[in-house]
This record gives C-alpha cells, structure tokens and sequence, in this order.
C-alpha cells in the first residue's frame, strides 16, 4: 500500500472523498455474497454464527465466504484510511483561497460528497460488526437507537450543506449553466439517498415499533427531498447539455443515477419489509418485489449504456481512466460499478429466486449472476487504477 500525498493545499477538493466511499461500497459489496448465499433464517442478514457455519462446511460456499470476508476487510481498511487522509487534508483545504471560491460557484455542491461519505461509514461499520462480532445481533435492538443517531447527525449536516448552497444560487442568481453541462448536481441527491437507505435499515429490521417507525419517517423524508430534487437537477443539466454538449471532465456524472436507483430501490425495498413486518405482520407481495427490482435494473441498464456510449465517444476513459488526465471525480466511476453490482445481487435474490422464477444455485442463477460479478471485478481494477494515477505521493 503506497503513501498519501499529503498538504495538497489548494490542490485538494471535495470530490476526493469519493475514493473512500467507493472503498467503503466495495467492502459492502463483498456482503452481498454472504447476505444472498447465506441461509440466516433466525436474523434478517447473514451475521458471524451463519458465516462461520457456511466457511466451516469445505464447500465452493466456504470458498466463496472466505473470499468475501478478505474482500469486506481489506476495502473496509482501505476506505477508513482514505478517510482519515480526507479529513486531515480537507482541513487544510479550508484555509486556502481556493476553498473561498468554491463556495461561490457551482462546485460548492461537491461539499456533499462529505457526508455521502460519512453515511457510507456507518454502513461499513454495521456490515463489519455483523459479519465480524459474535453474538452480536443479539443486543442489535440496543445499537439500533445509536444508528439512527449516527445518521440524524450525518443528515443535519447534509441539510446545512445543501441549505447553504442552494439558499445562495437563489437569493444572488448565481448558478453558473453554463458549466452546468453535466450531472455532477446531483451528487446532493446521492448523499441524501444514501442517508434515506441508511434510516431504512433500523425502520425494516428492529422489532422496537417507536425505532421503526422513527426510522421508516426519516427513510421516507430524505427520499423524497432525493425524488423531488431529483427532477430539478436532472432537467436542469439535461438542458445544458443538450444545449452545450457534455462537459468532458465530468461527463462521469451520467452515471450518478446508477447509485441513486440503487439506493432509492433498497431504500423502498426495505420500507416494504418494514411496514409488512412491523405493521401489518404479512409477508410483502412477490409480485411487487419483482416488479420494482426489474423497473430500479431497468433505469439503470438504460442510463449505464448511454453514459457508457457518450464516454466512449469523447474518449473518457482513454484519458481520464489510462492516460494522462487527471481529475478526483473520477473517482464516481466506483459508485456505479458498485451500485450496479449490488442493485444486480438483489434483483437476482428478491425479484427472481425469492418469487419462484429461478432456482438459487442452479445454471441459470449463475449465468445471470456473472454480468454483475465481472462488473464488480472491472470496478475494483478501476480503483486501483485511480488510486495509483491520484493518490500515489
């Protein structure tokens, strides 16, 4: 492992901060594995007792277990240290006249990336305690309160990021369209996502009603400020490009949707499961869950070909990716390949396997797996690619 360039100064900015959380989305994505693989019928995901059992049994199960287990560690490592570099770097950054000007221009919006990030932490830290401490999901009712803490904070802070922000472009007219030929606006819509489907989590699995139901509300209030904003941002930067063609540096920002849909439709998902089980004690619809999961894979195979064909064409990825450009948000080509993967794991597990259309396990099941795994597989080469091109001191 190399060593971070450190002082960057006024050559740091916000969007840094999405190489850790792309770490921090790989490590979760390695739980996908243990969560759909795993029989846990006693807990609502695959905690330490049903990982051990399953890496004990000498089966292509164990192998893949084990594999999952290096692979939840080590990119969980990995997005802990970029954390803490971006934060020591970011204070810094504060200081300098550059970080003035960011306030005043349309890249003020990259400050969300901040708590996006920290949103992702307490999602990495609760896969991490339950894959990695035994018996712990016997006091989870006693930790969820804590959770829901975690992301009251981490949403307040979004709010006053974006509060700011958009109070300001309001009040002065100052938005810039002009260089606003991308989707990097909806970076906002991302974090505020990201902290929907955190709040969902408590809201679908803890059997205090007063938690869920604190948790569902938060769940559904970040989600729609994400769906209403959502239509804002994307007509606004849709207009600009098509008006001015994409900006290229940016250009990666045709993707953002890929994580959003990923989130919005685990975020519903569990919803789902949490007014089913906690409210009215049924099971949720079969055929409900098959058709939001092929609708949520349905918008993002349209919105990954079309930025995969636009970048393509103005020739992204051959300067930005393996030449000699060099930008931090390319860092947001790991959000996607990770959302894509993950939203691809559920699709398999709950819109197929659970609703009778495949078999677990069978030829089938494995062949539609493999799309997603090579996706996966392409996106942690990509990390790697970007941390030694951005982060090598």
């Amino acid at each position: 492992m190399f060593t971070f360039p450190k002082n960057l100064g006024e050559k740091y900015l916000p969007f840094y901060y999405l190489a850790s959380l792309g770490s921090g989305g790989l490590s979760v994505s390695f739980f996908m594995y243990l969560m759909f693989m795993i029989p846990h019928p006693k807990t609502p995901l695959a905690t330490f007792e049903y990982v051990l059992e399953a890496l004990m049994q000498g089966s292509l199960l164990s192998f893949v277990t084990a594999l999952s287990l290096v692979g939840i560690a080590f990119f969980a490592f990995l997005h802990f240290k970029l954390l803490i570099w971006n934060i020591r770097e970011y204070k810094g950054f504060k200081k300098t006249q550059a970080f003035e000007q960011l306030k005043k221009s349309n890249a003020e919006i990259s400050l969300m990336a901040i708590p996006l990030t920290f949103a992702m932490t307490i999602n990495v830290l609760f896969v991490l305690g339950a894959v990695f401490i035994p018996g712990l999901w016997s006091i989870v009712e006693y930790l969820f309160p804590f959770a829901l803490l975690g992301f009251v904070v981490v949403g307040f802070y979004a709010l006053k990021i974006f509060s700011e922000y958009f109070t300001r472009i309001i009040v002065d007219g100052s938005f810039d369209f002009v260089k606003n030929n991308n989707l990097s606006q909806m970076i906002a819509i991302f974090a505020f996502s990201m902290i929907s489907v955190g709040f969902a989590a408590p809201g679908a699995m803890s059997h205090d009603k007063l938690v869920a139901a604190i948790g569902l509300f938060f769940a559904i209030f970040f989600a729609m400020i994400s769906i209403s904003l959502a239509m804002v941002k994307i007509v606004l930067g849709v207009k600009s490009m098509l008006k001015l063609g994409v900006a290229k540096e940016a250009s990666v920002s045709l993707w953002i949707m890929i994580p959003i849909l990923t989130l919005l439709g685990i975020a519903f998902i569990r919803m789902t499961f949490g007014f089913m089980h906690g409210f009215e004690h049924t099971e949720p619809s079969s055929s409900w869950m098959f058709l939001l999961t092929s609708a949520i894979i349905s918008l993002q195979i349209m919105f990954g070909v079309i930025g995969y064909l636009v970048m393509k064409k103005i020739g992204y990825f051959q300067d930005y990716i393996d030449g000699e450009e060099r930008a931090s948000s390319s860092y947001a080509l790991i959000c996607p390949g990770v959302a894509f993967f993950v939203f691809g794991m559920f699709f398999i597990s709950i819109g197929l396997v659970k609703t009778g259309i495949i078999e677990q396990f069978s030829i089938g099941y494995f062949i539609l797996l493999l799309p997603f795994v090579y996706i996966q597989y392409k996106t942690i080469t990509t990390m790697f690619k970007l941390n030694r091109k951005l982060l090598r001191a």
